[in-house]
């Protein structure tokens, strides 16, 4: 069974960095695309990033394209979700899930991770 864990999140600045990792402490996530999603204050989860299983596609919600870079590192089933220039609006709880395939369609994923909270002050 695929058991995702996220880390890396804080309370930083605007224009800040941060630098997140999902880890998959069950089965090899090798053969899954990754993604990242954001559950804003006041807002259901959204689409932030994705990548798929060989780690040469990626997917980027426009509100994060130039700023956010996905990365995965099989041999350690771990993705990463690189952060920079963060805004206030970047605040939420970051969770990362596994899909057969990379999607912007949160319904396609599975093994949905706890999250780990971002906060950006202004």
């Amino acid at each position: 069974q695929v058991q995702l864990e996220e880390s890396g999140g804080g309370l930083v600045q605007a224009g800040d960095s941060l630098r997140l990792t999902c880890l998959s402490t069950g089965r090899s996530v090798s053969t899954s695309a990754l993604g990242w999603f954001r559950q804003s204050p006041g807002k259901e989860h959204e689409f932030i990033t994705a990548i798929n299983f060989n780690g040469e596609n990626t997917y980027y919600a426009d509100s994060v394209k130039g700023r956010f870079a996905i990365s995965r590192e099989n041999a350690k089933n771990t993705v990463y979700l690189q952060m920079n220039s963060l805004k206030p609006e970047d605040t939420g709880v970051y969770g990362c899930a596994t899909s057969p395939w990379a999607s912007t369609d949160l319904r396609n994923y599975d093994n949905w991770g706890q999250g780990t909270q971002v906060t950006v002050s202004s």
